[in-house]
């Protein structure tokens, strides 16, 4: 869509094609149906998010950076807020409002929209574009130039199927190897996730480390599910094991007190139980910890629930302190494309002019967004490559 504006902007008689019934499928979904647009961070920090490949986007993001998009979209009548974390929203929390701009917008500049229209094939004569073969009918539109922004994998209920991969190869482009990203975790202690099943974690650090050595670590916020845990820290965790998943020692560091020092913790714990000092140990942790977490500390730290606080020793609470600070989960493997936000891997972005996106094996053959080998983290950078991409390669037809 953003590819589309771009180019009818510039005059050209523009065609998009789009295999389902609707637009934006996607987009309709992110962030939890409110779409979290792009990020409001300065130039650096934008960089710093981005995964894979963050210099093949210094053209693009230059050209059409986040405070672009966040214009771009007031602009076309979408009232936008910034919230935590810098993270951008349609004013509304509707992702539906976002693609009703889009949809307007597109019909102003006058883009021919043809539903239900899958594209089997990219035509290409003389090492240079000059078709696409529609499915069904074996239609064939010819064209001067095509943009290719089919997404990834991830999410295939709403037609990402690898489509622009396949294309690429039958141009002659690599795409590397393909993962689900940004994606939950499954872990070992299936027991205890299901007695915390639905619990929300706010303001946790977590460590993720695989033979011994930290690959990645943040603060924020975690879920845990019935097969493991996922929210923001997770997903963006995710972007980084991949490349360690085969060893097989993944482990996760939960520390639920990460504003307080072991010593100030064991503190903080000593207070709780000269205030508490006749009650027993089970019930002696509701201010320091949510309920639903209570029950399994307790189980872990082998503390007797049935003890008096005032009873407890300087060496078992010290082992509360280390469990407090790392609570322990063994990671076996990540997700599915059916839960993932998006796909790492993709084209090669060597074989891709960075400043115009159009292929540098065929001419007229542009590419834009997830079909590319860059990703990044959580927090509306994904969509701001989509947008930046999009963008370089409309203004470039």
């Amino acid at each position: 869509m953003m590819a589309a504006i771009t180019a009818a902007r510039k005059g050209n008689q523009v065609v998009l094609l789009e295999k389902n019934e609707k637009l934006g499928k996607k987009l309709y979904i992110t962030g939890k149906g409110r779409c979290n647009l792009t990020n409001a961070c300065d130039m650096d920090e934008l960089f710093r998010n981005v995964v894979t490949n963050p210099k093949f986007m210094y053209g693009s993001f230059y050209s059409y950076n986040n405070f672009d998009t966040m214009d771009f979209f007031e602009e076309i009548g979408l009232k936008t807020k910034i919230e935590r974390g810098n993270r951008v929203f349609p004013e509304s929390d509707k992702s539906s409002d976002v693609l009703g701009v889009l949809l307007k917008e597109l019909k102003r500049q006058n883009v021919d929209i043809r539903y239900e229209s899958e594209v089997t094939e990219i035509l290409i004569k003389d090492n240079s574009f000059y078709g696409i073969k529609l499915n069904g009918n074996n239609e064939i539109i010819t064209g001067v130039k095509v943009i290719i922004a089919t997404g990834g994998l991830s999410y295939p209920s709403t037609g990402s199927n690898g489509d622009g991969f396949r294309f690429a190869k039958s141009m002659g482009h690599s795409v590397t190897k393909l993962f689900p990203s940004l994606v939950p975790m499954n872990v070992e202690e299936l027991n205890l996730v299901k007695e915390l099943q639905g619990l929300s974690l706010k303001n946790i650090h977590i460590g993720i480390t695989s033979k011994n050595k930290e690959i990645y670590s943040d603060f924020g916020e975690l879920l845990f599910t019935h097969f493991g845990v996922s929210g923001p820290v997770i997903l963006s965790a995710s972007s980084y094991c991949i490349p360690y998943m085969d060893n097989k020692d993944l482990i996760l560091l939960i520390d639920l007190k990460p504003a307080l020092s072991k010593e100030q913790l064991d503190a903080r714990i000593l207070r709780d139980f000269d205030e508490f000092s006749n009650k027993q140990y089970k019930n002696a942790l509701d201010q320091l910890l949510p309920r639903k977490l209570i029950q399994v500390i307790i189980a872990l730290s082998n503390i007797d629930p049935e003890k008096k606080v005032n009873l407890i020793t300087r060496e078992e609470r010290s082992r509360l302190v280390d469990l407090l600070k790392g609570f322990k989960f063994h990671i076996t493997r990540l997700r599915d494309y059916n839960e993932a936000v998006i796909t790492k891997g993709g084209i090669q972005v060597k074989e891709i002019n960075p400043s115009t996106m159009e292929s540098k094996l065929v001419s007229n053959v542009f590419f834009a967004g997830e079909v590319l080998d860059v990703d990044a983290l959580t927090g509306g950078f994904n969509l701001q490559i989509a947008w930046s991409t999009a963008y370089a390669a409309g203004n470039a037809v």
